[in-house]
C-alpha cells in the first residue's frame, strides 16, 4: 500500500479513485500471482476503510478480476543449493537453511525472535508470524533449532537490523539471492521444501499447514512430482 501511495503521488487515501488504482495498476510489469496478491491486499484495505466509516468508496472494486495461474513448481536443485550453503556467511547460511528446510518465507525469516521459540516432549518449534497476521507453529529440526537457539540467545532477534530491530524482509530475500547460484531465489527454497515434504507421505494437507497457505490448491503449485516414470516412457519412446 505504501508503495501504491509513493507512486501514485497520493498522501491521503482520500485522494485515490478507482481510476487511478486500475492506471497505476496497469503500469506494472508483474506476473499474474504477482498482480492478483496486489489487487487482494487492495479489496482487503477498502474494504476495511469503507466498513469502518473512513470512506464510503471501495475503489478496489474497479480493478478487473485476475485469474489465478497454474503455475509451474521451481525447487532449487541439491546442488545449487549445498554450493550456497557452503559459501554462504553465518547468516546467511541460517536464512537458507530457514527457507530449505522448514519452508519460511523472507518476512517470516526477518521476524524470528527469542520469544517465537518453544519446547514440548518432542522437540523445539517455532512460533511462524504468517502472510495475513496468521500465526502457525513450524517444528524444528533438531540441527536448525540448536543454530537458531545460539542466534537468538546472543542478539533476541535471528538477524538483527534497523527493520523494528530486525532485517528487512527485502534485504533478507537479496543476501538470500546473492549467495544462490544464476538465477534462484529464496522462494526456490520454499518450493524445493514443498517438493521434499510433499514426497516424503504425499500429505498435501500436512505440506499446507507447514507452508502455511489459506488453500491447498496454492500448495499444489510449489510442489514439483516426480518426472521419474514419464522421463522413462520417452526414454523409451525415443529409442
Amino acid at each position: 500500500m505504501q508503495r501504491c501511495a509513493r507512486a501514485g503521488g497520493w498522501s491521503s487515501p482520500d485522494e485515490v479513485t478507482g481510476e487511478g488504482l486500475v492506471r497505476w495498476f496497469s503500469e506494472q510489469s508483474w506476473a499474474a500471482e504477482t498482480r492478483r496478491s496486489h489487487r487482494n491486499t487492495h479489496r482487503a484495505f477498502w474494504s476495511w476503510w469503507v466498513g469502518t466509516g473512513r470512506g464510503d468508496v471501495n475503489h478496489a472494486e474497479a480493478l478487473p478480476a485476475v485469474k489465478a495461474t497454474a503455475g509451474i513448481p521451481r525447487p532449487v536443485d541439491d546442488m545449487s543449493y549445498q554450493a550456497a550453503l557452503r559459501d554462504a556467511a553465518p547468516r546467511v547460511r541460517l536464512i537458507l537453511r530457514c527457507a530449505a528446510e522448514v519452508g519460511l518465507r523472507r518476512a517470516e525469516i526477518a521476524q524470528i525472535h527469542r520469544r517465537d521459540l518453544i519446547q514440548d516432549l518432542t522437540g523445539w518449534s517455532l512460533i511462524v508470524h504468517g502472510k495475513g497476521g496468521r500465526p502457525r507453529v513450524v517444528p524444528l529440526p533438531s540441527g536448525l533449532a540448536s543454530a537458531i537457539r545460539e542466534q537468538v540467545e546472543r542478539f533476541g532477534w535471528l538477524l538483527p537490523g534497523d527493520d523494528a530491530g530486525h532485517l528487512s524482509p527485502r534485504y533478507v530475500g537479496k543476501l538470500a539471492a546473492r549467495a544462490l547460484p544464476e538465477d534462484w531465489t529464496l522462494h526456490g527454497l520454499r518450493h524445493r521444501f514443498a517438493t521434499r515434504a510433499y514426497a516424503l507421505d504425499r500429505d498435501v494437507f500436512t505440506v499446507q499447514q507447514l507452508l502455511g497457505h489459506a488453500s491447498p490448491a496454492t500448495t499444489r503449485r510449489y510442489v514439483a512430482l516426480d518426472t521419474t516414470g514419464m522421463r522413462s516412457t520417452v526414454e523409451r519412446a525415443a529409442a
